[in-house]
């Protein structure tokens, strides 16, 4: 069977193949998809690769699979896995880190101002697969990014580095990495903070993706995996994005869900309302996200249930205690049955606390003036649309009631959407191997985008 495209998305631990043909027309298909465990671990990804085209293979009837072109996405080998180091942690710092978490990172690191012998010594320790260096406005403050790139380059690291910074240190930082025979690793980007209270964090995300994919074949297990994609590779958060952005440009402001069995991740895609964003104390990125690490219906489950109580979910589940005890100790990956009003439950709760970590706030300060209301962080009040993926909002019987329960929680000072927001589901589970197809095909891609989510 000879078709367009498959789409590989390698998880921590699944790996999924996406199969998707006519492109090129009026109307383009998903045909299915096929599964296998991942295969980091192992050494090799290609063998659940080859274990997840087998199983599609079965679904769709068909001895043989030959693909034009083979995208993939990825947070197998614990993802990208980032380092940001900056100047002021308000300003530069949370610039680089947006930039960053866009892209689809996991940062292990963040620092301010000048890099000690202890960071420096964490920064050797930690598996990084690329840091970011910023700093200091364009024409501003020049000392701090210097004096970090020198200590950085020196450790020889041998692994993506990306200047965002003071643009007047362009020169010197190559200098710096070219001296210390690193300079085949150094990325020069846009400053991510050029001037106060201005944001420049789409070209950094790119090259941060750009990075990722030229040295992501050198993550243990990964080696492999040039040899099967002839295509691009991006994080797997980052398609997320992407998909979000491109659905934007056609239906408006709208927020990205993905309950995991260890994270949630907020995407936003929203300027908010006018008036709010008369009052904003600092800028925000057009395109946000969030990654809630403590929030994962399976792995971090229990963190879930200490939110909620036990005794407020032996209410909620009409559970004796005895029954809530042997579902949790029986909980299983994927549930089954008696275990689902449990997930929904902390689905529920996993979308309440995210999205609330994730919106900004009204705040009263204190001027000559007397009190004023300001506020700070990211308006979600004019999001209209909530779309909903990942393994428990595409697969939970109640997930639409999930999401407009959690919405339903009101706060007269949290900037969060409302409950009117229309609640769309990627029913086919595609939307990260859509996110990765638009870099090449944006118009099939947000096609078969609209189609999953029941609006095309």
């Amino acid at each position: 069977m000879k078709i367009d495209a498959l789409v590989a998305e390698i998880g921590s631990t699944t790996t999924v193949i996406n199969a998707f043909n006519n492109l090129e027309t009026e109307n383009p298909i998903f045909l299915g998809s096929g599964y296998s465990p991942t295969t980091v671990l192992e050494g090799d990804v290609t063998i659940g690769l080859n274990k997840a085209i087998l199983e599609l293979k079965t679904k769709l009837n068909v001895d043989k699979i030959e693909a034009k072109e083979i995208f993939a996405s990825s947070s197998a080998a614990g993802g990208l896995k980032m380092s940001v180091h900056g100047l002021v942690y308000d300003m530069t710092v949370k610039a680089a880190k947006e930039a960053a978490l866009g892209a689809g990172a996991n940062i292990k690191m963040i620092t301010s101002g000048l890099l000690d012998d202890f960071q420096i010594q964490e920064i050797k320790e930690e598996p990084l697969n690329i840091i970011m260096i910023a700093g200091g406005v364009d024409y501003g403050e020049r000392t701090t990014a210097i004096e970090n790139a020198k200590k950085i380059a020196n450790l020889e690291l041998s692994i993506p580095v990306i200047y965002a910074g003071n643009i007047q240190n362009q020169k010197s930082i190559k200098k710096i990495f070219l001296n210390s025979n690193q300079s085949d690793y150094l990325y020069i980007s846009k400053n991510v903070y050029p001037k106060i209270d201005f944001l420049e964090v789409d070209e950094p995300r790119k090259i941060i993706q750009d990075a990722f994919e030229k040295h992501i074949i050198h993550a243990p297990g990964m080696e492999k995996v040039k040899s099967f994609i002839n295509e691009s590779i991006i994080p797997t958060p980052g398609a997320v994005m992407e998909a979000s952005i491109l659905l934007e440009r056609e239906i408006g402001d709208l927020l990205t869900i993905d309950v995991g069995g260890a994270t949630t991740d907020i995407h936003s895609v929203t300027e908010g309302k006018t008036e709010i964003e008369k009052i904003m104390i600092a800028p925000e990125p057009f395109a946000k996200r969030t990654v809630e690490g403590d929030l994962g219906v399976y792995i971090n489950k229990d963190n879930i249930i200490e939110l909620i109580t036990k005794k407020k979910l032996m209410k909620n589940l009409n559970n004796s205690e005895h029954e809530l005890e042997t579902i949790i100790d029986n909980y299983r990956p994927i549930p089954v049955n008696r275990q689902i009003p449990l997930t929904e439950e902390l689905a529920k709760e996993a979308i309440i606390q995210a999205i609330e970590r994730h919106s900004g706030r009204l705040v009263n300060m204190y001027t000559a003036s007397g009190k004023m209301t300001y506020a700070e962080g990211k308006d979600l009040s004019n999001v209209k649309f909530i779309i909903a993926t990942g393994g428990a909002l595409t697969k939970l019987p109640n997930r639409v009631k999930i999401i407009k329960k959690a919405l339903a929680k009101k706060s007269i000072t949290i900037l969060k959407p409302n409950d009117k927001a229309e609640v769309l589901i990627d029913k086919d589970y595609i939307m990260a191997s859509l996110g990765v197809l638009s870099k090449k095909h944006p118009e099939a891609a947000l096609k078969l985008l609209k189609k999953s989510l029941g609006i095309g």
